[in-house]
């Protein structure tokens, strides 16, 4: 089941459909790790111009700019899946509607989310995967713990996340965690698959694509045959609103 998602997945984010979305998707990833860099880097900067011992030794200003160009690209691998988090919950539904109408015709189709609730739920996720990988940065020096903490951190919010994204488009709230607890074994292993392609370079700018439509297929298929009682028991738009 898992496997069959990964690869309709991975064949649904280059496909004619969805080129059009993955390319924004790209751009506006981009775009945000620009921001975060300008901002750090100007934080930084501020920081030396301010301080004594650069004043003093102007040499040190070279030295530290140096060091902070490693430590800015490692701050954005941990940042990213942060930054994976707001844009999937941007463009899900746009994802979710053309994977479900191609792959799933036969299936009554999900409810898209309210704007303002989509992206409640990525800023969300966003503020919670930047907490728990500020800890796994603290465990940056420690070898054997530091990627290995970053891993299954990522692992279980996006396995959670992108779930919580698919699934929310057919059902209430709690019914979306009670689907998310009774498959937690599935869900983890599919954001461990998404935690993965974080980890590679250039390649992770395609995560929020390729794990909305994973986890579209992975929701389908854990939940086949009780699509119709799903779409009679979601609520209204405005009823996930007041949630």
């Amino acid at each position: 089941m898992l496997i069959q998602s990964i690869f309709a997945a991975a064949r649904e984010v280059f496909s004619p459909a969805l080129r059009g979305i993955l390319w924004k998707s790209i751009g506006l990833t981009v775009a945000l790790l620009v921001l975060v860099w300008l901002g750090l880097t100007k934080l930084f900067d501020i920081f030396l111009t301010n301080h004594e011992l650069s004043a003093s030794y102007p040499i040190i200003d070279s030295f530290a700019f140096f060091l902070a160009g490693f430590g800015l690209f490692v701050a954005l691998v941990y940042l990213l899946p942060a930054i994976s988090a707001i844009v999937a919950g941007y463009f899900l539904d746009d994802v979710a509607e053309i994977v479900e109408r191609k792959d799933f015709p036969a299936d009554p189709p999900g409810r898209a989310l309210p704007f303002g609730t989509s992206l409640l739920y990525g800023i969300r996720f966003a503020g919670l995967s930047l907490l728990v990988n500020l800890v796994a940065l603290l465990l940056f020096f420690i070898p054997g713990i530091n990627i290995g903490a970053f891993f299954i951190a990522n692992a279980y919010l996006l396995g959670r996340e992108y779930f919580e994204l698919a699934a929310g488009r057919f059902w209430p709230a709690e019914d979306v965690a009670r689907l998310r607890a009774e498959h937690r074994g599935t869900v983890l292993a599919a954001g461990a698959v998404v935690a993965a392609l974080v980890l590679v370079p250039v390649v992770n700018l395609i995560t929020p694509i390729f794990g909305a439509a994973l986890m579209v297929h992975l929701h389908k298929r854990l939940t086949q045959g009780r699509a119709q009682r799903a779409q009679v028991r979601r609520p209204a738009p405005a009823s996930i609103e007041n949630t």
